[in-house]
């Protein structure tokens, strides 16, 4: 009996340690995420309503990076906009106002938490495979390109309903 009743805790303190590296994992990846710092570039002309771009993320390690890559390519969308290659256009950000996210971070802290509601409006193309040329070691970081693909126009839409943005029916 006693042999089982061991057995059951270091099965229970294996589960918890896991869940405490898995923890501290996310903690990393927000911090990392904490100063949006990212790249994006036009890949090529997605389906009507998305954008197929490559985003560069930074961390110290590269799963991070590719774990965050979505939510820098939505926020990307929302407050940077990117610019254009040959054949594939350049967009502007969604949001005109360089405070909107100090001024609105009820919304956007919830909207940016891991599995948010931006996992709705992004997904990656290649199921997370990163091609070797888009992970490079830079000093004691990863700079990693995944491409992504964001629904824009579903991402418009709930924004301006949430009142974050103007319709683009409203006028000038």
């Amino acid at each position: 009996m006693k042999s089982k009743t061991k057995l059951i805790f270091t099965f229970l303190l294996l589960i918890t340690l896991s869940i405490n590296v898995v923890a501290q994992e996310r903690k990393k990846a927000d911090k990392d995420t904490e100063i949006w710092r990212y790249e994006i570039e036009a890949m090529q002309t997605g389906v009507t309503g998305t954008y197929l771009i490559k985003v560069w993320s930074y961390s110290k390690k590269p799963e991070v990076a590719i774990e965050q890559s979505k939510k820098n390519a939505v926020h990307g969308i929302v407050f940077k906009g990117f610019t254009g290659k040959s054949g594939v256009p350049g967009q502007n950000p969604l949001a005109n106002n360089v405070n909107l996210e100090e001024e609105k971070s009820g919304f956007f802290k919830p909207f940016f938490a891991d599995g948010g509601k931006y996992m709705k409006f992004v997904s990656t193309s290649t199921d997370g495979a990163v091609a070797a040329e888009d992970r490079m070691k830079i000093g004691k970081e990863y700079k990693v390109g995944v491409i992504v693909s964001v629904n824009v126009a579903e991402l418009r839409k709930d924004l301006e309903n949430a009142s974050i943005i103007k319709s683009l029916s409203k006028g000038f």
